[in-house]
């Protein structure tokens, strides 16, 4: 008998090892029909054309091919919005398997534990890893020595800029602006002297919405880079020598909100600005609502985008301009780092065996079967090839992937994309505006924007972040005195700075300006 029990015991114990070590099909679970089911969560190329439609093609393609039952969602449109949902998902543990993530809020999930570090899955797909993870990209997410994210490198070149309606200029009888003072006057001209000549007392000299983030924008973002960088403040930081630090604490920050103060006061900007999504603030310009605006060229000049405008305004024309040139010679359009467009693995779902899945799934991506399908669609109905085989929207329509109904389908082009000159070309070709006849070139828009001043400030992605309370802290004040709610006068704003030092602002100013100089981010003049 005892020898009986310590057999059984024996082979309980091997068999606890075996399923403990387990392997993959032991921990995963499958669809009823043998599939793997993965979940992702992504960044939509074209937020306001709407999601992947239930027939895409595509996910018949993964599920035959893949043996992987693939559901996705678009995250919000705006990068603070998506950050709240992948933060709020994390906190109820209830992450998708894989997701678009900014780097900020990656980082707070691996000290939670929450996401899976993936140094391994580099060399599970060998063809995407050759396309798009070069050593800086893989550099990018790594913390305390290990990889928590596949990170796509973005443009490293400008492809945002100032936008401004020619045809109101010309309508008023008003030149180019090139100084901040003429840029105030052309604004409330637009405001207040009918450019569009309806009659009806409808628009404003500039249009804007919140778009920030603690890395690389801050607060209050972008959309006002072309008024800040007249004061020498775009960026959160700033890495010359001899303003190494938070921007905030340059003399010009204050300035720059005095003249915002007085574009909110003489009413020159859309009162909409604090409320605004990013989609919201597309259809507004697209409605004639603002004659001056920060826009990203594709947005501006993509045919499907750029078709609404059209058919509201066949007269219209917006033009690339530089930035104005401010009371002290500053002039940027904003600031410029080296992006990248971040996908991150779900801790439970390396738990449950996925990760080999979700590499099969981003290889396959990568394939010329997946470049094409996720990049342009499908042949003959999304794209045609040309006689130098490069994808075509000829004889297409809407449905091509220029199109305002074909695009739809390749919401998700930013995960196979490369960004070379040649693909740009070949993604944004020249057409002929449907309703005004007019010829618009999106890579014209781009050739524009490339050629104004801009602000260096590459490493800002990678820069310390702070913790919620500061970042907080820091919005907050800031919002209440560009919206007026808080006086600005230098006692005011002093006492903010104190008190911002306070809360944790000094702690994270000497953190970055540490590691600025660790990394040799510093720029000598």
């Amino acid at each position: 008998m005892k020898k009986f029990l310590f057999t059984l015991m024996v082979m309980l114990s091997i068999c606890s090892i075996v399923f403990a070590g387990g392997s993959k099909e032991s921990k995963e679970v499958l669809t009823e029909d043998g599939l793997v089911p993965i979940e992702m969560w992504y960044g939509a190329a074209v937020t306001e054309a709407g999601p992947i439609p239930d027939d895409w093609v595509g996910y018949d393609i993964i599920r035959d091919e893949l043996g992987i039952e693939l559901t996705i969602t678009a995250l919000p449109s705006n990068e603070s919005d998506q950050d709240v949902r992948i933060q709020a998902a994390g906190a109820a543990n209830d992450l998708p398997d894989v997701f678009f993530v900014s780097r900020p809020v990656l980082e707070n999930l691996v000290k939670q534990g929450l996401v899976a570090a993936i140094d391994e899955i580099y060399d599970m797909m060998p063809n995407r890893t050759a396309k798009y993870h070069d050593a800086a990209s893989i550099n990018h997410t790594m913390f305390d020595g290990e990889n928590f994210g596949m990170a796509v490198p973005s443009s490293t070149t400008p492809i945002e800029g100032l936008a401004i309606r020619k045809d109101w200029l010309d309508n008023l009888g008003l030149e180019i602006p090139t100084t901040l003072d003429e840029f105030y006057d052309v604004m409330y001209a637009f405001t207040y002297d009918d450019p569009d000549g309806n009659g009806r007392d409808d628009t404003w000299g500039y249009g804007a919405f919140v778009e920030s983030n603690t890395t690389l924008k801050g607060y209050p973002g972008s959309r006002l880079w072309p008024i800040m960088g007249a004061f020498d403040v775009v960026g959160l930081w700033t890495f010359d020598e001899d303003n190494l630090g938070l921007t905030v604490y340059k003399d010009g920050f204050y300035d720059f909100i005095a003249f915002f103060r007085k574009m909110v006061k003489d009413g020159v900007i859309d009162p909409n600005w604090l409320s605004y999504r990013k989609d919201d603030f597309r259809a507004a310009w697209k409605q004639g609502r603002f004659g001056c605006m920060y826009e990203q060229w594709a947005a501006l000049g993509a045919e499907s985008n750029y078709a609404p405008f059209d058919a509201n305004f066949p007269d219209g024309e917006w033009i690339i301009i530089d930035p104005p040139i401010g009371p002290d010679g500053y002039q940027s359009t904003g600031a410029l780092d080296k992006t990248y467009r971040i996908y991150a693995v779900s801790q439970d779902a390396a738990d449950e065996g996925k990760l080999d899945d979700i590499a099969r799934l981003f290889e396959w991506m990568a394939s010329d079967e997946g470049y094409y399908l996720l990049g342009y669609g499908v042949e003959g109905v999304n794209y045609v090839l040309n006689e130098n085989g490069d994808p075509s929207t000829e004889g297409l329509g809407d449905m091509s992937y220029t199109g305002q109904k074909g695009q739809v389908y390749t919401q998700l082009r930013n995960l196979v994309y490369t960004n070379t000159a040649e693909e740009t070309r070949v993604r944004f070709p020249d057409y002929v505006a449907k309703t005004s006849g007019k010829t618009i070139s999106p890579t014209g828009f781009l050739a524009a924007m490339e050629k104004t001043a801009w602000t260096d400030a590459v490493g800002s992605g990678m820069m310390p972040t702070p913790n919620a309370d500061v970042s907080r802290f820091y919005e907050q004040s800031i919002a209440e005195f560009l919206s007026g709610t808080r006086e600005l006068t230098p006692e005011n704003w002093q006492n903010f700075l104190d008190q911002f030092a306070r809360v944790g602002g000094e702690a994270w100013n000497e953190e970055g300006i540490e590691f600025a100089r660790a990394n040799n981010l510093v720029v000598s003049d």
